[in-house]
């Protein structure tokens, strides 16, 4: 059964524009010093691929966060997508995890970076963790923008968070609610009747 609700738009602002630019890049410049310290424990096999770090943001509401955080990172990585969706239309709350496409099936050995815009529920995380960990991987890391401070029955912990926030559903710098408000530059909460 779906919810109806009535949504006024954006509310008030959580995090700014520069907030979000500043945390974003330190946290790029954080991943690519941790990402270097395991290449460098790298055997000579490994050191030879092209392939050694592998970053899987999950769409769409990561693709904002990916590209700017990327780009602090100078490393060499190849990017794949993973689409996946638990906040349907105009759900304001989790309906469940559901990949919308498949997972690589080449990450074993390799560096893998997953990136999500937030951590609620915990099981679109759990799941993505859970194919990639199947291939055994030389490394897992999870990052997120955000995290909100909810009850969740998941065990995922994010190596790296931007942003902890309550328990209030947001939109902008990439996510949504029903396709719209991913272009603010802001993140702010959402209006509801």
């Amino acid at each position: 059964m779906s919810e109806a609700i009535k949504v006024r738009g954006p509310g008030k602002v959580l995090f700014g524009e520069e907030e979000i630019s500043e945390r974003v890049a330190w946290m790029g410049r954080e991943l690519a010093r941790d990402l270097e310290g395991d290449l460098a424990k790298d055997d000579e096999d490994a050191q030879s691929h092209p392939d050694r770090v592998v970053i899987l943001p999950i769409l769409t509401g990561a693709f904002v966060f990916t590209a700017d955080l990327i780009r602090s990172m100078p490393l060499k990585m190849s990017i794949r997508l993973v689409t996946a969706s638990s906040y349907p239309g105009e759900a304001t709350t989790s309906r469940g995890a559901r990949l919308r496409g498949v997972i690589p099936s080449d990450l074993g050995g390799r560096h893998v970076v997953i990136i999500d815009d937030i951590l609620d529920t915990g099981n679109t995380l759990e799941l993505v963790r859970g194919l990639i960990l199947e291939q055994n991987p030389a490394s897992l890391r999870i990052v997120v923008l955000l995290d909100k401070q909810v009850p969740r029955h998941s065990e995922i912990t994010p190596n790296y968070v931007g942003f902890e926030i309550p328990d209030e559903f947001v939109v902008g710098y990439g996510l949504d609610w029903n396709g719209y408000y991913r272009n603010l530059r802001e993140i702010v909460t959402l209006e509801v009747e």
